[in-house]
């Protein structure tokens, strides 16, 4: 069994890799103050969410992170593309953000929706039943669909897998919160 969800796992992986991010409008509205950024010590690339406020939780409240991101070395290695949220099965999953929805459907048999958001980021979250559909606008926290069972690895009944990326670089989701894991390594002399 443990195999099969492997299988299943790398496939859904290779997929959202394959889907290409929909271009960023090319008109956006300046920022009233300078964009925070914020910077996970996983990840390369810094994610600017152009004003404070701009992203929250898929799912309330707040829920327990079961699996942090861990960036992979390459492509294709060992990591983990995402975070791990824990919530009930059939709770409501919503829109981290504003955006217009580029895929809802299912992958390797999961249920899966990702969104487009301005300046390139695409957020995916699965399993989830979908209530929305591609080309769908969507806003900030409006419902999405509803958590289902199935996550591999996932210690609670049900696990939110949230993933985030821009262009093909993975980075950690809970950026976009200011909620970064930060590791700090001691002075060399």
């Amino acid at each position: 069994m443990a195999v099969a969800e492997a299988i299943m796992a790398s496939a859904l992986v290779a997929a959202w890799a394959l889907m290409p991010p929909a271009a960023a409008p090319t008109a956006l509205p300046a920022p009233a103050a300078p964009a925070a950024t914020a910077t996970s010590t996983n990840a390369k690339v810094s994610v600017d969410s152009t004003r404070a406020g701009a992203y929250v939780w898929p799912l309330t409240p707040r829920p327990e992170i079961t699996r942090r991101f861990d960036r992979p070395m390459f492509r294709y290695g060992r990591g983990h593309r995402g975070v791990d949220l824990a919530a009930p099965p059939g709770s409501i999953v919503r829109a981290a953000g504003t955006g217009t929805v580029t895929f809802a459907g299912s992958v390797a048999g999961r249920g899966v929706v990702s969104i487009d958001h301005p300046g390139g980021l695409r957020t995916t979250y699965e399993p989830v039943e979908p209530s929305v559909h591609a080309g769908d606008t969507v806003q900030r926290a409006s419902p999405i669909g509803t958590l289902a069972t199935g996550h591999p690895g996932c210690p609670r009944p049900a696990c939110l897998h949230w993933g985030l990326r821009r262009g093909g670089d993975y980075l950690d989701p809970l950026s976009l919160l200011g909620a970064v894991h930060v590791r700090l390594k001691p002075l060399t002399g």
